[in-house]
């Protein structure tokens, strides 16, 4: 599933596929992320459901241009917006990290209608972030202008952390390609720099309206978003079914891909 497809959207490119038939699925990646985590779990599911891939502009193969903010709020009326575009009434979405509250601000925001949603180790929850998103919100210029090599590096280490069995050779390289170059590292830095807690903390009081089926999934060995989040984030939401992972991290696809694909699939088929 190549992003083959390009939606112009505000002066930004988003990159885009879709495949199959059947229910449509929308599947939403988070950060540092891309559509690539959710390409195998996409693929799969072709076979019964109409399944949508597709990049937030500022990462991954969509455009990453200085002057256009990347910020929660912008990515959730976009969402909407996209929704539209590809005339999707009521799709099952399935999030991740980033792409919860993307999802959530959509939804409960901008109008956009969901068939049931898959919330999977999101950001929806206070606090969030951490020290190392505060060293870069107060130094990104300096971060963004190190030598590559040094970029590189401190990417691959941060990337590193979010999986708990350990990343191999080729999924580190598939994580870390969209954060090179001169418009890569640049863009690494600005997306954590426009990071910021307030824009899920407009939506967290709103999540007992939620009125339709919700999942929430989460490994239990996530270190970037701790599984008590997952407690509290199903219990917050109105009839909210809880999953949890057993040695999974934070990059769960990567990390218990058999485990997620079973949930998923039988939650999508369910719904």
């Amino acid at each position: 599933m190549e992003l083959s497809q390009e939606l112009t959207w505000n002066g930004r490119t988003v990159r885009w596929s879709a495949r199959g038939s059947g229910p449509a699925v929308v599947f939403c990646h988070g950060t540092p992320w891309s559509s690539a985590l959710w390409k195998p779990f996409a693929e799969a599911l072709a076979a019964d459901f109409t399944v949508y891939l597709w990049d937030m502009p500022g990462y991954g193969e969509s455009s990453k241009v200085a002057e256009h903010r990347v910020s929660l709020d912008v990515q959730g009326q976009l969402f909407a917006d996209l929704l539209d575009h590809w005339d999707l009434d009521s799709p099952r979405v399935v999030a991740h990290d980033y792409g919860g509250a993307v999802s959530l601000r959509a939804h409960l925001l901008h109008g956009a209608s969901y068939e049931s949603l898959a919330l999977v180790d999101v950001v929806a929850l206070a606090p969030w972030g951490s020290e190392y998103f505060r060293l870069v919100r107060e130094h990104a210029d300096v971060f963004a202008s190190v030598p590559p090599a040094i970029h590189e590096g401190a990417v691959r280490a941060y990337i590193s952390g979010a999986s708990h069995p350990g990343l191999t050779d080729e999924q580190l390289e598939m994580l870390v390609r969209p954060w090179r170059g001169p418009a890569g590292q640049p863009a690494f830095y600005r997306q954590i720099a426009q990071a910021d807690q307030a824009y899920t903390d407009e939506v967290e009081p709103l999540y007992p309206s939620l009125d339709l089926p919700v999942l929430v999934v989460w490994g239990t060995d996530d270190t970037w978003i701790p599984v008590d989040r997952a407690h509290r984030l199903a219990k917050l939401i109105p009839g909210a079914r809880l999953e949890l992972v057993e040695g999974a991290g934070h990059l769960i696809q990567l990390d218990s891909p058999v485990h997620l694909a079973t949930v998923l699939h039988r939650w999508l088929a369910s719904t």
